[in-house]
């Protein structure tokens, strides 16, 4: 079983590269992959057409169907104006807390799976053990699109998926979707005294907005009976308005970016329904009888499929052998559900806590390393005992 003072050093380095997502992560890729291969793995780099962001594929054990994905995101979020206590970009303990950003979310769990692989015999595998890293997580999971797709054409038929996000170890099975959307409106300019000489694309995106949320309190209805979420319903979110110059200007172009969180296609369709009659109906149409040049377009940034709870689900059960609880659904949004759709048994479960995700001075227990550590040590194991 690989220490954590091993555990330590990796993540160490991985937080020294500041690999926010939108600088890429290509530098942290080619780290990543470079330490696998010296680990015996069969690596893939999978750059996207910038080749500046790049997900890792690699193999350790045979070449055959089943096995087991562990997988991690090595993109981060920004830490511009947040107050930090020490460098974000170099790792800092105190009380047992190892600080710095990415620790939570989520290189702590890469730094454990590369620990852990370094104590791994591939030849005694019964079935491989992948690792996808993945770039983009943080802004849309477009990484794991793109690996996910490439998989499904490869049929390569992992058995199970274990992703890595901060849970304390819990085991979660069920989060809900995460659908992020902007939407640009296009008016007409012209002086503030006389608004209704143009069309104030400010305006039209208020107005949007405030269909979007009425339309969101009718998803209270939609509550399942047993559901298992906080909170139960579906959810949307206002993220950002912007738009306008002056005062005294009327704006031409206002942007608005927005999120969703469904519990399922049914629930994605209704939002996205609804607000798109009121666009095609009504919006769009006062619009343009003013402007004709008017215009109302949505950009799709992030669709994610929520990950779904299976009455059989043999990591599930693995992990709970282990020791490791059985956590509720969680209303963040990860990579699992696109795994899942590989015809993987998928869990959540990683060190850490989402509530220091994201925050100055993140964080992860070194506890809650050396917990992971003995959870993927025994991984292993249970793989060559059921034979996957």
């Amino acid at each position: 079983m690989a220490d954590v003072t091993t555990a330590t050093g990796l993540l160490a380095d991985l937080v020294a590269f500041p690999s926010i997502s939108a600088d890429g992560n290509a530098a942290i890729a080619a780290h990543c992959a470079e330490r696998l291969a010296d680990l015996g793995a069969e690596v893939e780099w999978m750059p996207d057409a910038t080749g500046e962001r790049v997900n890792i594929w690699a193999r350790i054990g045979p070449d055959a169907p089943g096995g087991l994905i562990l997988s991690g995101h090595l993109d981060v979020v920004p830490v511009d104006g947040q107050d930090w206590a020490s460098d974000p970009w170099r790792l800092a303990e105190r009380d047992g807390r190892l600080h710095g950003r990415g620790t939570c979310d989520m290189k702590g769990f890469v730094a454990c799976v590369l620990a852990t692989l370094g104590t791994v015999d591939g030849d005694r595998l019964a079935a491989p053990i992948w690792v996808a890293l993945t770039h983009d997580e943080e802004v849309g999971m477009h990484g794991a699109q793109r690996l996910v797709a490439t998989l499904a054409d490869r049929e390569v038929g992992p058995a199970m998926a274990l992703i890595g996000e901060p849970t304390g170890m819990g085991v979660v099975e069920a989060h809900k979707g995460c659908c992020e959307y902007t939407v640009t409106f296009r008016g007409r300019a012209g002086h503030g005294s006389a608004p209704e000489r143009g069309v104030n694309a400010v305006l039209a995106a208020s107005r949007y907005a405030g269909e979007l949320l009425a339309v969101a309190g009718r998803l209270r209805a939609r509550k399942p009976a047993s559901a298992q979420f906080d909170p139960p319903w579906p959810t949307v979110n206002i993220g950002r308005l912007s738009g306008g110059s002056a005062h005294n200007v009327i704006p031409d172009r206002a942007e608005l970016m927005w999120d969703m969180r469904p519990h399922d296609d049914a629930d994605r369709a209704f939002i996205l329904d609804g607000i798109g009659r009121f666009v095609d109906l009504v919006l769009r149409p006062e619009m343009q009888a003013r402007a004709p040049e008017a215009e109302i377009v949505t950009e799709t940034v992030g669709d994610i499929a929520a990950l779904g709870a299976s009455p059989e689900n043999r990591l599930r059960d693995l992990l709970i052998g282990l020791g490791c609880p059985a956590a509720p659904a969680v209303a963040f949004g990860t990579e699992a559900g696109l795994f899942q759709s590989l015809g993987c048994d998928t869990v959540v479960c990683g060190p850490g806590h989402i509530a220091q995700a994201h925050q100055a001075d993140e964080y992860v227990d070194r506890a809650e390393l050396a917990r992971c550590l003995q959870v993927l040590a025994a991984m292993p194991d249970a793989l060559r005992e059921r034979r996957t």
